[in-house]
């Protein structure tokens, strides 16, 4: 079995330092995910007048933007609302929500750290790093699918609340959809690239 190359034949300096510089920001953006998110679910979990952005759907509302103030119809797409407190289903989901973000991000910066480390030793291409680039891709979309998704149900029962039960026009479908196609189109070509890159490798390797 060849053995790995010398990342200096591999990368030059300055390729080594953006890795590098790589490694740091990754580390800096997983403490800020966990930051943030221990943050939010700390101010949640009292379940006292929890404030939640709220997508909506084709709704109208009466904004002061006329003359002196005059009232005047506009189409709300996003709005933040508050309630005094969450059904249990509502606060277990939005806390679910903030854990699923720190997770997502933890989860995919450590895959690509690992990825990083492994070409600074001088192996770009290989099985393991193109499961390393799958799997993280993998991660990062179910993690833009799943933690709006149990916010919307957050914000679905503070919208029960406040209405009474008569909003009618739930906010779950909010998912960002084409963002979550084209990332998996992005996964879907790297993975097909690293996977050509290491079938390219196994073959000059077997020629040596």
């Amino acid at each position: 079995m060849a053995s790995p190359r010398p990342a200096s034949r591999v990368l030059s300096r300055a390729d080594t330092f953006g890795f590098v510089l790589f490694l740091i920001g990754g580390v800096a953006i997983a403490v800020a995910a966990v930051v943030q998110a221990v943050g939010d679910i700390a101010r949640a979990l009292p379940n006292r007048d929890i404030t939640l952005s709220a997508p909506f759907l084709a709704t109208e509302a009466q904004a002061p933007l006329g003359p002196d103030g005059t009232p005047v119809t506009v189409t709300v797409d996003t709005a933040s609302v508050t309630v005094e407190s969450l059904q249990p289903a509502a606060l277990g989901a939005l806390v679910i929500s903030h854990a699923l973000f720190a997770v997502a991000m933890v989860t995919v910066v450590t895959l690509l750290l690992i990825l990083c480390f492994g070409i600074l030793r001088g192996r770009i291409f290989s099985r393991r790093h193109t499961a390393l680039v799958t799997a993280a891709g993998i991660v990062a979309i179910a993690g833009m699918y799943l933690v709006p998704f149990f916010h919307n149900m957050a914000v679905n029962g503070a919208l029960a609340l406040l209405s009474g039960g008569t909003y009618d026009r739930g906010v779950i479908g909010t998912v960002d959809l084409l963002s979550i196609f084209a990332v998996a189109f992005v996964v879907a070509l790297a993975g097909t690239v690293f996977a050509i890159g290491d079938r390219l490798r196994r073959d000059t390797e077997g020629l040596v």
